[in-house]
């Protein structure tokens, strides 16, 4: 895992790259176009205007194709990038061809792609674009079209260094705007990979978990069943002691709500395996939820707040959205209960295209710094840690988010889920 995380940095690059000369093609098509026109219109130089405004209109279509192309979902390979780099580079030596060639002032543009590039392609690219545009600077050492009689004599010269010097400015300012502008992208999607990676092992710690609870449960049922067949038995045995009874009464129901809990693991998994997603409304399926909790917290004190036409959604429930919703409203009643409450609030809200549950408790809140997320770890005293982690992962599954925030009345807890993603079209 860890070789595959390290290479996405290199993968996702030439995509910013792309993107970054996509903007800088533009500009260079203004800035030709301008340049052309003030040489030839305000300064009566004797360029060739025709071929030049053909290689521009040629870039311009360039442009055009690159700028749809990054519209499309498919992914940008470092390949593409080159290509994209070799067109500019061609285009420019073109230009530089028809003017002057390596006396031009404006030769040095030709080194933009490879600073550019630096900063994204792996070496081989990177070498493959300053190879390539070493050729065009050698080739018009020796080929090229002479400018104009004006550039000859101190006149000439005084034009050169007004050239070199705006070349200077040009080349300073793209290369300080684009850079930034590369390295803000390539940063943003580095930290996207981290996130990803995170993620990864998140779920990773939750799959383990996963498998030693499917074992658990598979060995927990062997000695469920022999305490089915012993405490029938034994209530019979001891049906005079009254105290007894009820102890044995009492262990019995316990012994039977684990056997159903093992059932609705197993279930759970089996609707995991075969993908397949509830459809019912939103008012059946928070109730459903509800009941649940109620019968594993009969003393917590819900509060529901569900209007009628939020209620008439109808939603695709994927698995685990009930459990994710359940551990919320336990670990709100076991929140509450720290203060000696047993108030716990459910609020479903349906606003721009978002469906909101919001679990609200009557406990100290989170610690500053601290929601209580990270796998493995709980602020209650014997939690093992897994209810938010398991919520977030949930909600992440489902594009949604999962934040988490402390009050002066305790805390609140919410899922938001894209109605476009669990509701049915």
């Amino acid at each position: 895992m860890t070789s595959q995380h390290s290479a996405s940095p290199q993968r996702f690059a030439p995509s910013a790259l792309t993107r970054t000369l996509a903007w800088l093609r533009l500009c260079a098509i203004t800035g030709q176009s301008s340049a052309v026109l003030v040489a030839a219109l305000w300064m009566r130089m004797d360029v060739p205007v025709l071929p030049l405004l053909v290689i521009i209109g040629f870039h311009a279509v360039f442009a055009a194709f690159a700028s749809w192309r990054l519209t499309q979902p498919w992914p940008v390979r470092e390949w593409e990038t080159i290509g994209h780099i070799a067109v500019d580079t061609i285009v420019l030596w073109a230009l530089l061809y028809f003017t002057g060639g390596a006396t031009n002032p404006f030769v040095t543009l030709l080194l933009m792609p490879i600073a550019l590039g630096a900063a994204a392609l792996t070496v081989p690219a990177l070498l493959a674009v300053s190879a390539l545009t070493g050729l065009a600077y050698l080739t018009l050492l020796a080929h090229y079209v002479p400018l104009p009689p004006i550039m000859e004599g101190p006149g000439g010269f005084a034009l050169h260094v007004i050239g070199m010097a705006v070349n200077f400015v040009i080349t300073a300012a793209l290369l300080g705007f684009f850079i930034n502008r590369l390295a803000t992208a390539v940063r943003a999607q580095q930290g996207e990979v981290q996130r990803v990676r995170e993620r990864a092992l998140r779920d990773e710690g939750i799959l383990a978990i996963a498998t030693q609870a499917a074992g658990a449960a598979h060995e927990l049922n062997t000695p469920l069943s022999t305490m089915r067949t012993l405490l029938p038995e034994l209530r019979r045995e001891h049906a005079a002691n009254t105290v007894l009874a009820d102890d044995l009464a009492l262990l019995q129901a316990q012994v039977e709500r684990c056997r159903g809990i093992l059932r609705e693991m197993v279930a759970f998994g089996k609707a995991q395996l075969s993908q397949e997603d509830e459809q019912m409304s939103l008012g059946d399926f928070v109730r459903g939820c509800l009941e649940r909790f109620q019968l594993l917290r009969p003393e917590a004190e819900l509060e529901l707040e569900l209007d009628a036409a939020t209620a008439d959604t109808v939603l695709r429930s994927p698995p685990g959205m009930r459990h994710a919703l359940i551990n919320l409203l336990n670990n709100a009643a076991d929140a509450s209960a720290m203060r000696g409450s047993h108030e716990v609030a459910l609020r479903v809200r349906h606003q721009e295209g978002w469906l909101e549950l919001r679990v609200s408790d009557r406990g100290p809140g989170f610690i500053a710094g601290r929601p209580g997320r990270a796998l493995g770890q709980s602020q209650k005293q014997g939690g093992l840690g897994l209810g938010l982690t398991l919520a977030e992962a949930t909600a992440e599954r489902l594009s949604g988010e999962l934040t988490v925030v402390s009050t002066d009345q305790g805390a609140e807890v919410s899922i938001r889920l894209p109605l476009s993603a669990i509701s049915v079209p």
